[in-house]
């Protein structure tokens, strides 16, 4: 792989670090590339040992860094100064000459070594990040005899990487190993909150309420204490400023600039610990969340008083909320007028400081530039200045809520002040004037090439209505009980399914043959055609896209063919070019179909399991985005290098869906359509062939493709239920810049 070559030439340039010496931490990232070059030498026992160290390095760096802010803020601490101490600045700078000189002793002390040694690259912090030192320790355990502690270090790499197809052939292979025992699957870097909630969350959902409070109040302190940690982090050394400014600041420029930088940090830090291992967004409204479930669980056991806590708390994140203030007035009915109720300390404290926080910040932003992605749905309205109210509100229009406020990935340090609003407006401009407008109203624009992390990507929602999609699906069933080719077979790319094809000619011939509806088989090529003018207008306005191949496909699990199944509907691919995952490169010639230039799936249906169409890098296991099918949903790509993809298994059920090709190149349009095309227009001149508006009607009240789509209300986390739900399917009262991926 990519990352590999690069490990591979980057240890080549290091020395083999010695042995660590007393009382000195060697950095991890000579640890790892030692360790890395013995992995690829095959020298697995030293690779093992190496590995082992560097993430022993990586976690006692992380332990000396909190340790030694923690001990300089009780020495240097900025509070307590005598108010008559002398000048404004000698109180106050005299401290921050002081923590200044205090971070470095302590560090120095800690680690044997300057501080300094220990700053990583951005690369190998996202190796540590991604876990990656535990894919490499796995294979070196497995090679070595060490099988528990291989399973473990897959597993680990696993937990943190759900998508990386190679490690989930792995974990599958060790389950089926004999000398493999279930509790050798270990997260040797498990999160205490998430552990805590997960487990809690089950116990909630059982009805199990005794054992959800004690798990949902594990949970929260561990993550109220991740969140510091997570914060004092944020102090710096800044690592990801890779670039010198060209003018330096002035001093209180300087420090307004690095000040600003560190509370946007621990404002995202609350994203960091709502994200579990493996997923890409963060739990929307996790501390709120925790309050939302105990309520609900401490009336259930009968602690009314714990109950009435928790809505306080909670109330103060959305003070308005209807439900909590009913309930809130029930409690203080039953535990008596003259009762106090208040909300927890801890949650007051995290409240007023993140809404100081954010005050600064917002200030920043308004009177110095730059941009903030505030993490929270809960912000109130009244904090955010009026005239970025504004700037946000201009401009084109998102393609979600979600993007109102020009989400960025929250990716702590990746950019710098200015860097940000630039960045933003580049996202714009390339939604609004690189993409065209589209053809039909009521279409959604649901994810692009941002959001799915690539390029040339997108997906469309509300293309076919209900009814479309359901007359498109009695096509292929009455195709299918004709025969004449269609008849289902084993899929060409695993024989765990069946696979059903019908091209648009096939369908016009099965309608002259009186085996299928006129009516479905038009729009099949109405429902193709829409799509291609979708497609032309967004990726290449003004620049004619003809039709490669129209192919209306269904793939059926084989249900006793399910159990111990590992592979893919359809493997990874590109669909103009010959992929060559070692090589990372993808060969345009024969026998691929070199003519393509785009690529699109129409949806007809969801009621199956599996079967989503997934993007990955070029070494085809790295999982990149994710488009689940559902009725009308269009996803289109280009067809190069650029987008392979693959079919996830479909492990039940039947999925259907049209697949389209399209070509720049008229010489290799699609030659069956111009037939069929022409059948249909000699059918649609006999006497007795009506409008197919006629039977809109009698296949449902689905609304028409082309009807303008009403927006859909907002509602509050805890609204129209009884019971609070504890899986993340709550819908916010309003959204904020967030990256919703």
């Amino acid at each position: 792989t990519a990352m590999a070559s690069f490990l591979l030439s980057f240890c080549l340039l290091l020395p083999a670090t010695a042995a660590t010496s007393a009382g000195r931490l060697v950095p991890y990232d000579l640890l790892y590339a030692d360790g890395a070059r013995a992995y690829f030498a095959r020298d697995w026992g030293r690779a093992a040992e190496l590995l082992q160290r560097a993430l022993q390095s990586y976690a006692g760096l992380r332990a000396a860094r909190l340790d030694c802010r923690a001990r300089c803020l009780r020495e240097a601490a900025f509070l307590g100064v005598p108010a008559g101490a002398g000048p404004w600045e000698a109180a106050l700078f005299g401290r921050v000459l002081q923590r200044a000189d205090c971070l470095p002793h302590c560090l120095g002390q800690r680690l044997g070594t300057a501080p300094s040694a220990h700053r990583a690259s951005r690369a190998i912090r996202r190796d540590f990040e991604r876990r990656e030192p535990y894919n490499y320790l796995q294979v070196a355990f497995f090679q070595l005899k060490k099988l528990d502690q291989a399973v473990s270090a897959a597993h680990t790499f696993f937990v943190a990487n759900p998508q990386h197809l190679q490690m989930r052939e792995d974990i599958e292979k060790y389950r089926r190993m004999s000398g493999v025992k279930s509790d050798n699957f270990q997260d040797l870097e498990a999160i205490p909150h998430w552990e805590a909630y997960e487990a809690g969350v089950q116990h909630y959902n059982a009805d199990e309420y005794l054992q959800a409070v004690a798990k949902l109040e594990e949970s929260l302190s561990e993550a109220l204490s991740a969140l510091e940690e997570c914060r004092a982090l944020c102090e710096g050394p800044w690592e990801d400023e890779d670039e010198e400014e060209e003018m330096q600041p002035g001093l209180y420029e300087a420090i307004a600039a690095h000040y600003v930088q560190v509370l946007k940090c621990r404002q995202q830090c609350v994203l960091e610990i709502a994200t579990k291992p493996g997923r890409i967004s963060a739990t929307e409204d996790f501390i709120p969340s925790h309050l939302d479930l105990l309520q609900f669980a401490y009336d259930q056991v009968g602690n009314q008083t714990l109950a009435a806590e928790c809505v306080a708390s909670y109330l103060l994140f959305y003070p308005t909320d209807e439900l909590m203030l009913e309930k809130m007035k029930k409690y203080h009915t039953e535990l008596g007028e003259d009762t106090a109720v208040t909300a927890r300390e801890s949650i007051q404290h995290y409240v007023q400081r993140s809404l100081m926080e954010k005050k600064l910040i917002y200030y920043a932003v308004e009177h110095l530039g730059g941009t903030f992605n505030d993490p929270d749905l809960w912000t109130p309205d009244e904090l955010i200045p009026e005239n970025l109210k504004e700037k946000h509100s201009t401009g084109c229009m998102p393609a979600s809520p979600a993007d109102a406020l020009v989400p960025l990935k929250h990716v702590r340090g990746a950019s710098g002040p200015g860097l940000l609003l630039i960045q933003s407006l580049v996202i714009l401009i390339c939604t609004c004037f690189l993409t065209g407008p589209l053809p039909f109203e009521g279409i959604a624009i649901t994810m692009d090439s941002r959001q799915m992390n690539g390029t040339q990507r997108v997906v469309f929602d509300r293309v076919l209505t209900e009814s479309e999609c359901k007359d498109l699906l009695r096509l292929t069933k009455e195709a299918g009980e004709a025969g004449d080719g269609y008849r289902a077979r084993r899929s060409p790319h695993t024989p765990h399914e069946r696979f059903e094809g019908l091209t648009v000619l096939k369908a016009v011939q099965l309608a002259q043959n009186g085996d299928v509806d006129w009516r479905d088989a038009r729009l099949l090529l109405q429902a193709s055609e829409k799509s291609r003018k979708i497609i032309e207008s967004y990726f290449t306005p003004g620049k004619k896209l003809h039709f490669s191949f129209t192919h209306l496909v269904c793939r059926t699990a084989v249900d006793e063919e399910q159990e111990g199944r590992l592979d893919l509907s359809h493997p990874v691919h590109a669909d103009n070019c010959l992929l060559d995952p070692e090589g990372q490169e993808c060969w345009r010639e024969p026998p691929a179909y070199v003519y393509r230039d785009y690529s699109g799936i129409l949806y007809l249906n969801d009621d199956f399991q599996g079967g989503g169409l997934f993007f990955t890098e070029m070494d085809t296991v790295t999982v990149t985005a994710e488009v689940h099918p559902k009725c009308g949903r269009l996803v289109a790509f280009s067809s190069g290098k650029e987008n392979p993809h693959g079919v996830w298994a479909v492990g039940r059920g039947r999925r259907c869906a049209i697949a389209l090709w399209f070509t720049h190149s008229q010489e290799h349009a699609e030659q069956e359509r111009v037939k069929a095309e022409e059948l249909m227009e000699q059918k649609a001149v006999e006497p007795d062939w009506t409008d197919g508006e006629e039977r809109q009607g009698t296949h449902g009240s689905g609304r028409s493709s082309s009807e303008r789509a009403v927006p859909n209300g907002g509602a509050r986390p805890t609204s129209q239920r009884h019971k609070p739900v504890s899986v993340g399917t709550q819908q916010p009262k309003r959204l904020r810049a967030r990256d919703e991926f």
